[in-house]
C-alpha cells in the first residue's frame, strides 16, 4: 500500500516537472475588472483591431486566424455562445514582436605572468568581455469588453523570448489556452 502511494505520488511529481520544463518561459497573466461578474456574458464575437498599423505587420499577424480558431474553441469550452449580431461580450486580440537587447558579461581572464619593475613575476585579470544579444519577446493580448458599454471586463496576456528554433505554432497554441484557463468562468 505504501508502495502505491510513493509510486503515485513519484508519478505526480515527474508530470509536473515535465509541465514545467515544457513551459519554457512562457509568461501567462490576466486581469478580471473590479467588481465584475462574467458568468452573465453567455455570447460573444470578435471586433477587429482598431491598430492602423494592423495591416502593415503582417509579421506579427501570421497566426491571426489560428488564434481566432484557438481562442473561439476555449471559449465554446466555457459554455460561450458565438452570436455576431447581438453578442453580450466583445473579444479583441492583439499580437506584437518586440526586438530588444541583452548584455552579459564574460568571466575573468587570467593573462598569466609577467614581469614588473621590481623583478617579481605576477599575473593579472582583464575583465570579462560584455556579449551583446538580439532578442525577440513575442506577446498576445485577448480582452473582453462589454458589448453595449465597451466597458473592460477582463484581459489576458501571454509573452515568450523568441528564437530561430521556436515552434510558433506550438507557442500560440500553449499561450491562448494559458490565457483561457485563467478566464474565471468555468468550463461547462
Amino acid at each position: 500500500m505504501t508502495s502505491g502511494i510513493l509510486k503515485s505520488l513519484l508519478f505526480i511529481v515527474l508530470v509536473g516537472l515535465l509541465l514545467l520544463s515544457c513551459s519554457g518561459g512562457l509568461k501567462i497573466s490576466s486581469n478580471l475588472s473590479k467588481g465584475v461578474d462574467l458568468k452573465k456574458y453567455k455570447t460573444f464575437a470578435w471586433s477587429k483591431p482598431q491598430d492602423q498599423d494592423h495591416e502593415s505587420r503582417k509579421d506579427d499577424k501570421m497566426y491571426s486566424g489560428f488564434i481566432l480558431r484557438l481562442a473561439n474553441e476555449e471559449l465554446l469550452k466555457k459554455g460561450m455562445v458565438l452570436d455576431t449580431l447581438n453578442p453580450d461580450a466583445i473579444f479583441i486580440f492583439d499580437t506584437r514582436v518586440e526586438e530588444g537587447m541583452t548584455y552579459s558579461r564574460g568571466v575573468p581572464e587570467y593573462t598569466g605572468f609577467g614581469y614588473n619593475g621590481f623583478g617579481y613575476y605576477s599575473g593579472y585579470y582583464t575583465p570579462g568581455h560584455v556579449k551583446q544579444s538580439e532578442t525577440e519577446t513575442g506577446m498576445l493580448y485577448i480582452d473582453m469588453l462589454d458589448a453595449k458599454t465597451k466597458i473592460p471586463l477582463w484581459g489576458g496576456w501571454a509573452e515568450k523570448k523568441l528564437s530561430a528554433k521556436s515552434d510558433g505554432e506550438a507557442i500560440v497554441r500553449s499561450a491562448v489556452k494559458g490565457i483561457f484557463s485563467r478566464m474565471p468562468l468555468k468550463n461547462k
